[in-house]
């Protein structure tokens, strides 16, 4: 029997990049749900910020990121601005029927190419490659629109707080770096049951940060 898991991703992070070819090393029983959403909608619902918010957090992500790819083996490089509005990015990928394919293809113009998806003429030069020859009705359409709207609400209503995020049964493996966590998990969720595992599911906080 197949097990199904959603892989929830933005185009902005790059550790969704690393990420996504990382699913490849998934049981060949996996099925991939792929869920395209708006980082920055679950940002502003847990009133987070993002790590490229927080300037000396923002120089150390990029670089980890580089790195993660050296050690990975995986050719990388940064977009000319980051953060960037990933919107119609997102919005192409829905259109082009949210595949393995198309999201691929978007992440390697950002992360392999170093492209501005942000740019309607990269858009519209993503677009015609994924077979949409009218980009600007493709994205505007309601249908698109509402499908990463909805993408978003049930990803924050599952408990997603980041990005990339692989959901297994219900259980939340955050980033690139949770991965080998995931598979574990897939290969024995009994593991996760352990007496201390399941203590930190009641485990009291201490003291809480005041606001300034």
């Amino acid at each position: 029997m197949s097990t199904t898991v959603s892989w929830v991703y933005d185009v902005i992070s790059p550790f969704a990049y690393l990420n996504l070819k990382q699913l490849a090393t998934l049981p060949l029983d996996v099925d991939i749900e792929y869920v395209p959403v708006l980082f920055a909608g679950i940002l502003n619902h847990h009133g987070g910020v993002g790590p490229a918010e927080i300037a000396p957090k923002r120089r150390f992500t990029y670089r980890f990121a580089l790195w993660r790819a050296r050690k990975m083996g995986i050719e990388m490089r940064m977009p000319p601005a980051h953060p960037f509005n990933p919107l119609a990015a997102l919005r192409l990928i829905i259109a082009a029927g949210n595949g393995r394919a198309a999201i691929q293809r978007v992440f390697d113009a950002v992360f392999l190419e170093g492209r501005d998806v942000a740019d309607p003429q990269v858009i519209d030069s993503l677009a015609r490659e994924l077979g949409i020859d009218d980009p600007q009705s493709a994205l505007a359409a309601p249908e698109v629109k509402q499908r990463l709207h909805d993408n978003t609400n049930w990803a924050i209503a599952q408990g997603v707080f980041g990005v990339p995020t692989l959901l297994v049964n219900g259980e939340i493996f955050w980033g690139h770096d949770a991965f080998e966590m995931g598979l574990d998990f897939l290969r024995d969720p009994s593991s996760f049951a352990t007496p201390a595992m399941r203590a930190v599911d009641s485990l009291p906080m201490g003291s809480t940060r005041r606001k300034l």
